[in-house]
């Protein structure tokens, strides 16, 4: 995740997530290697990122941009919904709200995704004061994203996707062939795993959930595809 930085003082370069959780596991799984989540902040950049972060006594260093290009793109639109759009998107800018928290439509939001609006991006607006873990935690939130775990004697890793990805993405996520030969998944919450001594006892315990390719992973699970390629 790449998160670009106005108005604040942090350093750039890539930043290592306190995952709390995924150093228990690794603790109790005494695991030989642990892949953490890392994130990338980038100062002043709004255009090769994936979530803005910016305090809010700067906020209209972000949407002044917006405001100009959607003033232009109003002026060379005939009468129609996708001017009424735009005219709806500058009242919200002109109220310094970010379109990120703006209701659309889904006609609406297939119409912004040709904008390249910068504060269509998820944006996190700060007091200025917080430091990268917090704003990292709330880059994820923001971006609607969340964690899944992998975890045993070999490697305990961390993985983000977005809240509501099947299994079979998420199986994607650790390698691909895992998602092409998908055949079953087998699912068990963080707060059992770590109540039980490994994932073959939370299967036998039938705390683990075996499921199929349409299964919707929850925030925090830790997962074990079977695959067949």
């Amino acid at each position: 995740m790449k998160i670009g930085f106005i108005g604040i003082e942090l350093e750039e370069g890539k930043v290592k997530y306190q995952d709390e959780k995924l150093t228990a596991l690794a603790q109790k799984d005494k695991t030989k290697k642990i892949t953490p989540f890392f994130a990338e902040f980038i100062k002043d950049e709004i255009t090769q990122t994936d979530v803005i972060v910016i305090t809010k006594d700067n906020i209209l260093d972000l949407l002044i941009n917006d405001m100009e290009k959607i003033e232009t793109r109003i002026k060379n639109l005939e009468e129609g919904a996708e001017k009424q759009l735009m005219q709806k998107c500058l009242e919200q800018l002109e109220q310094e709200k970010p379109l990120c928290n703006v209701d659309f439509t889904e006609a609406e939001h297939k119409i912004l995704i040709t904008l390249s609006s910068p504060s269509y991006k998820p944006v996190v607006l700060l007091n200025g004061d917080e430091n990268a873990n917090t704003i990292i935690t709330l880059a994820l939130e923001k971006s609607n994203q969340m964690f899944f775990y992998t975890s045993g004697v070999l490697e305990s890793h961390a993985w983000i996707v977005d809240k509501g990805s099947d299994i079979v993405t998420c199986a994607g996520k650790i390698h691909t062939d895992l998602a092409r030969g998908f055949i079953k998944g087998d699912i068990v919450s963080y707060e059992d795993y770590m109540n039980h001594h490994n994932f073959n006892d939370c299967k036998s315990k039938g705390v683990a959930k075996l499921v199929d390719r349409d299964y919707i992973v929850q925030p925090n699970e830790l997962l074990e595809i079977r695959f067949n390629v």
